[in-house]
């Protein structure tokens, strides 16, 4: 079930999101290298819980999963896609660093997240971060009241595409609000005019997760996801509120 938010809740919404997205900016300009992804894990816990906001990810249990995640952060480096556990790893330079974070204001969760080039990278993971940054712009475009959810996986997939890269295979957007994961879920590829409706109200978190190789996934024993191929993955994400103008960022 779909449930649309009133402009009120957009506007708490809309709040939480600039918090979150100040949290990702600091997280953003402090990674480096020797760093471990425990300790941009705590850094996360201390910004969010510094302005009386919770974690969403943290002790957090889908639909289907065995555990609860024990973390605040999804650090997910180099060919890991999502779902990174953070751990003793050392952030090395050339690294990809995919920051995935929520946090809950008044009720409400935001989710959003950037793709960190660790130091002098590669002309190829620039040109991924690059594309998968486009196709995040690409399909927030077509989130307007009449399209359909097709028409925002038709934008993404079609620029990722054009780039020679693969939209992860079985990981998806999703709905928003009261819940961490909510209805719909929204594909990074469709067909024009398919899908569900989108309608003012709807809040939707896009999230284009994009492959160097094929599209093929794996998953690794801590419940994250990598490439099958061992290929760099790249991962940008922002929640999107849907108003009769037109598409709302929440989280930049």
């Amino acid at each position: 079930m779909i449930y649309l938010k009133s402009p009120e809740e957009i506007e708490i919404m809309a709040e939480g999101g600039k918090r979150l997205a100040a949290v990702l900016r600091k997280l953003e300009a402090s990674v480096r290298v020797g760093m471990t992804t425990n300790e941009i894990d705590r850094m996360a816990y201390d910004l969010i819980t510094s302005t009386g906001d919770k974690p969403s990810f943290l002790n957090y249990r889908p639909h289907g999963a065995t555990k609860a995640y024990p973390a605040t952060l999804c650090a997910s480096v180099n060919d890991v896609i999502v779902h990174g556990l953070p751990s003793k790893y050392v952030v090395q330079e050339g690294d990809l660093v995919k920051l995935d974070l929520g946090l809950v204001h008044k009720g409400f969760h935001l989710d959003a997240a950037r793709t960190v080039g660790i130091g002098k990278i590669t002309p190829e993971a620039k040109r991924l971060i690059a594309t998968t940054r486009k196709a995040l712009e690409a399909g927030v475009k077509e989130a307007k009241p009449g399209n359909a959810l097709g028409d925002i996986g038709f934008a993404i997939e079609a620029v990722v595409r054009a780039a020679g890269y693969s939209v992860a295979q079985g990981l998806t957007g999703h709905g928003v609000g009261r819940s961490l994961h909510e209805d719909p879920a929204v594909f990074n590829f469709g067909r024009r005019g398919q899908g569900e409706e989108i309608e003012e109200g709807m809040v939707i978190a896009i999230e284009p997760m994009v492959n160097v190789g094929g599209g093929a996934i794996k998953q690794l024993k801590d419940d994250s996801y990598a490439t099958r191929d061992g290929t760099l993955s790249a991962h940008f994400e922002n929640t999107i509120a849907i108003t009769k103008k037109g598409p709302r960022v929440l989280t930049e």
